[in-house]
């Protein structure tokens, strides 16, 4: 039986290495290429049966390289392992066409399981990121233009700022604000933001 061929992609190479000597421990796992960056994963010429991913790397994320993999053949399976466990990252990773999410906090008898399951065409999500993918999916999203407007205002800019910046008018801000307000479930900005940033939707 020909073992799982699994491709690595993460840009700290002493962890690339310690994860690629815990799989190829496994008679049944060959870790058979490593990339420190998402270009790196799109030029590889081998064939993996199972990419063990991180979502933030050089040249090209891991979102978009997961999105590049799964367009150029959907059969691809991506398992994402990363530190970020807020749960936009979580629903747009699995979104794009990953098969599971682990943290890297996990032990290596889980990311040996969940490799395995992925394989199977199984998905794998561990009770505390199937929970935040839940909470993600029964809140409603907000609009690129709210998202937008969220982003000026963790950079403190006032509502004129914001108007002048979006070429739209104050009021038209102040309805984007009202309509992001309710949908977060603040009632002023920096609790929009504190709470933005706790789930994914903006980074400083």
């Amino acid at each position: 039986m020909k073992p799982i061929r699994i491709i690595l992609a993460d840009d700290h190479p002493p962890l690339r290495a310690g994860l690629a000597a815990i799989l190829n421990s496994h008679p049944d796992l060959e870790v058979m290429a490593e990339a420190g960056s998402g270009r790196d994963v799109m030029e590889l010429q081998e064939r993996a049966d199972v990419y063990v991913m991180d979502l933030r790397m050089p040249d090209g994320d891991g979102l978009q390289t997961i999105k590049s993999l799964v367009a150029r053949d959907p059969s691809k399976k991506v398992l994402v392992l990363t530190t970020y466990d807020n749960e936009e990252d979580i629903f747009h990773a699995l979104e794009a066409g990953a098969r599971g999410y682990l943290l890297k906090d996990t032990t290596k008898e889980e990311i040996i399981a969940a490799v395995r399951q992925i394989h199977s065409g199984e998905r794998y999500l561990p009770q505390a990121v199937a929970a935040r993918l839940a909470d993600r999916l029964v809140r409603p999203s907000l609009t690129p233009r709210e998202l937008d407007v969220l982003r000026l205002v963790s950079r403190g800019r006032s509502n004129k700022e914001m108007a002048a910046a979006m070429f739209i008018s104050e009021e038209t801000v102040k309805t984007h604000m009202k309509s992001l307000f309710q949908k977060l479930g603040v009632h002023d900005r920096a609790e929009a933001v504190s709470v933005s940033l706790q789930r994914g939707l903006i980074r400083l």
